[in-house]
């Protein structure tokens, strides 16, 4: 049979037992089992607070002698701030915003060069910072072009960087002690590590015993991923910047599957791969989420595929509960930027797709196809587009 109503506690009924064998009114029952269903009122359960932020991210920033000669104003300084203005249009409202600076910043000092060994002028991280990049990987295979005296004084210039704006460098150090630190940065209540190393400086070495000028991983893989280890017990979130790849190839090489599982599973959440100059997929990989190579942010490069980019995105996700927490990679999404200039090697600018024609570019939209099946080619579930926060979506 049924009940058609909650049982009460045994002990409310003893105590309604006793009260009646000793004369007690119904009063002082009810008033007892008021009492008694006090103390059963529920423990309020604990509401669990989330924290969200937005990366952006994007790839080479390659400074030809073409493109720093395009910069330069009357006084003999530079300003690439006009170039990049589309590109801080379309990154608008990220709370982190990366790019991979493939040529030294030594300033104009050490003279100023470009292809084989470059060296470029600091105006041009001046500009990325202005632009709200807050992070910056400088473990490229051109790291050691100005030897020892590039890297003192581009990691100098970022050192200023990072206590007058916040812009946090990985890739190339001064000292052992800095290159095996483990950062933990800290944004909206989400913490994070970021590191940034290469498969080599085209044949280019440090001197012996000071190695820990540059992250180069080959013959140190496994100090890579302890690394990335010791960063995933510190931090929420672990963001690696990866030099690697075959030059001029959009197809993934099995070094970059074989690492990109590896550091996945060593805790990587973020994988932003750059070097090849043209773009490669994206995939994810258990939590993770790799993008394989960005291509070129701003190059002055002759070929199509070198002068077409990617940008990219993901929400970090934090849900805490307590002592416990939980986190995801969630919303991967990309899309394309393109390098124009006009003849002359003149009037650079990064043009987010979505603000092309066949003007600028043509034969644009299908283009836009093709790349977007290169995108998607090893993981369908990839959001094309998406990317502006501030702004209308195209």
């Amino acid at each position: 049979m049924k009940s058609s109503g909650k049982r009460l506690p045994l002990s409310v009924l003893t105590l309604a037992v006793l009260l009646s064998l000793s004369g007690c009114s119904s009063a002082a029952v009810a008033t007892a089992s008021a009492q008694a269903s006090e103390t059963r009122r529920p423990v309020p359960t604990l509401a669990p607070e989330e924290y969200t932020a937005e990366l952006f991210f994007t790839g080479d920033f390659l400074i030809h002698g073409a493109v720093y000669a395009d910069a330069v104003q009357a006084d003999g300084s530079y300003d690439f701030s006009g170039m990049l203005a589309e590109l801080k249009e379309l990154s608008a409202g990220y709370d982190l915003k990366y790019y991979n600076q493939e040529t030294i910043l030594g300033g104009t000092e050490l003279g100023l060069s470009s292809y084989p060994q470059f060296n470029s002028p600091q105006e041009a991280g001046d500009a990325m910072v202005a632009a709200g990049f807050n992070l910056v990987s400088t473990a490229t295979n051109h790291s050691l072009d100005m030897g020892v005296t590039g890297i003192e004084r581009s990691v100098a210039y970022w050192q200023e960087q990072e206590e007058a704006y916040g812009v946090h460098m990985a890739g190339t150090y001064l000292s052992w002690e800095e290159q095996q630190a483990i950062p933990v940065y800290e944004v909206n209540g989400i913490t994070y590590t970021f590191l940034s190393w290469t498969y080599g400086c085209n044949g280019l070495t440090a001197p012996a015993g000071e190695e820990y000028l540059v992250n180069v991983y080959a013959g140190r893989q496994e100090e890579l991923l302890e690394q990335i280890r010791q960063a995933d017990a510190l931090s929420d979130f672990v963001i690696v910047a990866m030099h690697w790849g075959t030059e001029y190839s959009m197809a993934v090489n099995e070094e970059q599957q074989t690492l990109a599982q590896e550091m996945a599973a060593a805790g990587a959440d973020v994988i932003i791969g750059n070097h090849p100059h043209v773009i490669e997929p994206v995939q994810r990989i258990g939590d993770a989420v790799c993008w394989y190579a960005m291509g070129n942010m701003l190059s002055a490069q002759n070929n199509q595929e070198n002068l077409i980019g990617m940008v990219g995105a993901v929400t970090l996700h934090k849900t805490a509960l307590g002592s416990e927490v939980t986190t995801s990679v969630e919303n991967p999404r990309a899309d394309l930027i393109y390098t124009y200039y006009e003849p002359g090697y003149v009037n650079f600018r990064v043009i987010p797709f979505d603000r092309l024609d066949d003007s600028l570019l043509p034969g644009c939209q299908q283009l836009e196809t093709s790349y977007d099946q290169v995108i998607t080619s090893l993981d369908d579930s990839v959001v094309i587009g998406g990317i502006r926060l501030e702004g209308e979506n195209e």
